[in-house]
């Protein structure tokens, strides 16, 4: 059974940084592609970042792009999503998605059949 678990979200002032986890079992991250999306009240579910199995070939939303980077530790198990300089526009709820085969969009989360329960990410202007 593939269970994702996110942390690290909180309370930011503009211009700050933080850096979430995603700590997964029951599945490899270095055999799964991973990304992260996020929701807000206003907006439907948006990609941020993926990385794929293997080679970890990584992709960013172009809002993103240059802010945030999403890396692996297969020691760990662990994706991670380091967001620096971040905008009041980034606060959401942040999600984990796995999924194992390779045909299909990596931006898309209709693609992804793993999901963690998200973690809040406040930034204050």
């Amino acid at each position: 059974q593939v269970q994702l678990g996110e942390s690290g979200g909180g309370l930011v002032q503009a211009g700050g940084s933080l850096r979430l986890s995603c700590a997964a079992s029951g599945v490899t991250v270095s055999s799964y592609h991973m990304a992260w999306f996020r929701t807000t009240p206003r907006k439907e579910r948006e990609f941020v970042a993926y990385i794929t199995r293997f080679a970890g070939t990584t992709g960013y939303a172009e809002s993103v792009k240059g802010r945030f980077t999403i890396s692996r530790d297969n020691a760990e198990n662990t994706v991670y999503l380091q967001m620096n300089n971040l905008k009041p526009e980034d606060t959401a709820v942040y999600y984990c998605a796995a999924r194992s085969y390779s045909s299909g969009r990596f931006n898309s989360g209709g693609q992804y059949d793993n999901w963690g329960q998200g973690t809040q990410v406040t930034v204050s202007s």
